[in-house]
């Protein structure tokens, strides 16, 4: 069984200022604002939320095809995806463009300024859901507007059930097309800001939006998540991580518990019990895929967490 993660791949170059920021921007100054930030510590990890989910499914034992678009700077993921297992079939170059990048520059307060390149994530409609063969599950993830469009109907068309995981793409669409969003999938994910915004833009609660799908799961971080099925709601624990590090990613590592606990036939509870351990197995570690677990190791971490075992 392979599930099919649309979403985007990028480069993350994150910068640390040994300041903080406040001491220099001058609020009365901000309409002429002209700052440089002297940046010693520099890293560039590997992300993107496909990236990133398709990751998490591999180190789980699932198969993960992961379709999206890249620039011409591509080659160092390229080598990282075929070290890891993880098909390229369905990635496609888009020649004069770079691969999707945030350049994230963070202060001793943890306060952020990120720039957003989406690069050749722009062209994401390229691809076609029905060219991949053998997928039994699906993910809408963040991605170029007319992609996620596209591959949302796609994956309807084909009778092939997909998870809707609008994320920071939320924005993009008026409340029209995320409620077509929602009717189009089977599953639908969010954290608790999402629910709120998505509410706000549809008009209709969440107690009706998840009546229009087979299951719709809210993260809260910290406070655990909640899986709307079945007229139900079942409340999922937080995983306890070994250390809270850093928190990029930890959506996506979620999302990745989600597809294979649908895939393999799981309960809801067990399901959202294993995506919570995935993103706090991710947390403990910096940047969205440095984190190494074996499907050994996974299992029996998860019976300690929770008193039985994942088959």
């Amino acid at each position: 069984m392979s599930a099919l993660i649309c979403g985007s791949l990028a480069f993350d170059s994150i910068m640390v200022f040994q300041d903080h920021f406040k001491h220099h921007i001058l609020p009365e100054k901000i309409h002429i604002l002209n700052v440089s930030f002297l940046v010693p510590e520099m890293r560039r990890e590997f992300g993107g939320c496909a990236g990133n989910i398709a990751y998490n499914l591999k180190l789980l034992g699932g198969d993960p095809l992961i379709m999206a678009t890249c620039g011409e700077d591509f080659a160092p993921y390229a080598a990282r995806l075929d070290g890891l297992g993880i098909a390229r079939t369905h990635i496609r170059p888009v020649p004069g463009s770079f691969t999707a990048q945030a350049f994230i520059t963070t202060d001793l307060s943890d306060n952020q300024i990120t720039a957003f390149h989406p690069g050749a994530m722009n062209q994401s409609h390229l691809n076609r859901v029905q060219d991949a063969r053998g997928v039994t599950l699906g993910i809408v993830s963040p991605d170029g507007r007319d992609g996620m469009l596209q591959h949302a109907e796609q994956f309807h068309a084909a009778a092939i059930p997909f998870i809707f995981d609008p994320g920071q793409g939320m924005p993009m669409f008026n409340g029209e097309e995320l409620t077509h969003f929602v009717d189009l999938a089977d599953y639908v994910t969010l954290n608790d800001y999402e629910a709120e915004l998505l509410q706000t833009r549809t008009g209709k609660s969440l107690d009706e939006l998840a009546r229009r799908v087979r299951a719709l799961i809210v993260t809260r971080g910290e406070q655990g998540s909640s899986i709307h099925a079945g007229g139900g709601v079942i409340e999922i624990p937080c995983a306890k991580p070994v250390a809270v590090v850093d928190p990029t990613g930890c959506g996506d590592a979620y999302r990745a518990g989600l597809l294979y606990g649908i895939e393999n036939g799981m309960d809801w509870a067990t399901t959202g019990r294993l995506a919570s351990l995935m993103g706090a197995l991710k947390i403990a570690r910096q940047g969205a895929q440095n984190h190494l677990h074996s499907r050994d190791e996974i299992s029996a971490l998860f019976h300690a967490q929770f008193g039985y075992t994942l088959n």
